[in-house]
């Protein structure tokens, strides 16, 4: 079994459960992308970021100890760090494995290096592939080689090294061909894109957009819509790329079945590099082009309302400007005054061999795991959010993908609001 350190590095005052929050997600980052791994967690409070080694070479000299005891091999941190800052890292950890006797040196990674490596793994599309390596290219540069992402197989040109050119400037100008071969294949495919949305716009098909934060229910929300099977799983990421489905409902002024297309896009997730945003531009677009955007929560999380205003402000940076019908989602796993259910192994702890808690997680540990807003209180918040932040007054509606509770009410609500020409 691969044992795993996973570093939270936290600047000034944070909220204690959002701290906890991205220590789970991080570890479940680390479980969607490795399997069967063993997990450490751990957290640095600290004022600002070291300057070389983020979480400062006291700190750091420490986690080496752990990964030695434990022989742990890999170090992920769930910031974002710069590149000097992890090649500084993975220098002093380089050394440190060599006074072990380390087969294979201990590596450091950051979150933007992890999500990367999970999108990846689970591309399928040749376009995700595409979108992917750009992402990786503009994220990591010549390190790329070093963290064993695939690059594409149409590669142009050879491996030519210029006079008086070093190895990095040789891969960096390489990288720079690539990239400008993959945003031509990209155009390509945005085109396509493009021409497929002129082509429903002409038959008058109405177009519904799926948006999420990733594990909110939305592979279980877009199969009891269109019945079509989609893979749903309790893992972040666990679906990649995008799908359309088909919603067949009775249309009243035509008087008879019509179709409203389902545009299941990609997913959202806290720090999500703007790279991958750029690189996934195009897919996005169909959100961007839906009459109406259905976005999905998960009314079971206990810090659900962070990851409505992430998902919202991505939105915003991608200027999507239509109407956003709120859907709480997982309903079943409320109680009857549709608070929260305490489920056993709900502690971030529940994969861990062992957990070095930090004291402003062990405090957060019962305010985490359990979480007495009703559903009401839920409808409430989201109301009181939209009109803070200048949007129009919402529209919700709850439902449970998994018992269909409230799917009948949903698609009447999007027969209603789609455009029907």
């Amino acid at each position: 079994m691969i044992k795993v350190i996973i570093a939270e590095v936290v600047t000034g005052p944070a909220q204690k459960e959002l701290i906890q929050q991205r220590m789970d997600e991080l570890d479940q980052l680390v479980h969607t992308y490795g399997g069967d791994l063993s997990v450490v967690q751990m957290v640095q409070q600290r004022a600002k970021p070291d300057y070389k080694t983020y979480m400062g070479s006291g700190k750091l000299e420490e986690t080496i100890q752990v990964m030695k005891e434990l022989w742990a091999r890999i170090l992920i941190f769930g910031n974002i760090l710069k590149p000097a800052q992890i090649y500084a890292i993975n220098e002093i950890l380089k050394d440190a494995s060599k006074d072990d006797g380390y087969a294979e040196p201990m590596q450091a990674r950051d979150r933007v290096d992890l999500i990367l490596k999970i999108f990846d793994r689970h591309a399928n599309s040749t376009e995700a592939r595409l979108q992917i390596e750009l992402a990786s290219i503009k994220h990591m540069g010549p390190r790329i080689y070093d963290m064993s992402m695939e690059l594409g197989k149409q590669w142009s040109g050879t491996w030519s090294k210029w006079s008086g050119e070093t190895n990095t400037e040789t891969m960096s100008r390489h990288l720079w061909l690539r990239k400008k071969q993959i945003q031509k294949q990209l155009a390509k495919y945005a085109q396509v894109r493009e021409v497929h949305r002129q082509s429903r716009q002409k038959k008058y098909l109405p177009t519904v957009g799926l948006v999420w934060y990733t594990n909110a229910g939305k592979s279980s929300l877009m199969n009891s819509l269109t019945n079509k099977w989609v893979l749903v799983e309790d893992k972040l990421f666990a679906t990649l790329g995008t799908d359309v489905g088909k919603l067949y409902i009775p249309n009243m002024q035509w008087g008879k079945w019509t179709e409203i297309l389902i545009n299941d896009t990609i997913w959202f997730i806290r720090d999500l590099p703007p790279g991958l945003i750029e690189a996934f531009k195009s897919t996005l677009e169909d959100s961007i082009e839906a009459d109406v955007l259905l976005h999905t929560i998960d009314a079971h999380d206990p810090l659900w309302d962070d990851k409505v205003r992430i998902v919202d402000e991505i939105l915003d940076d991608i200027w999507a400007e239509q109407e956003r019908v709120y859907v709480l989602n997982k309903i079943d796993l409320l109680d009857e005054q549709g608070i929260r259910k305490k489920e056993e192994g709900d502690a971030a702890s529940r994969h861990s061999e062992w957990t070095k808690w930090n004291e402003v997680i062990e405090e957060s540990r019962d305010a985490v795991i359990w979480s007495h807003q009703t559903l009401e209180q839920k409808k409430q918040w989201l109301e009181s959010y939209c009109e803070e932040y200048g949007y129009d007054a919402p529209t919700i509606i709850t439902v449970s993908a998994h018992t269909w509770e409230g799917m009948d009410e949903l698609k009447e609500l999007m027969a209603e609001r789609v455009k029907w020409k």
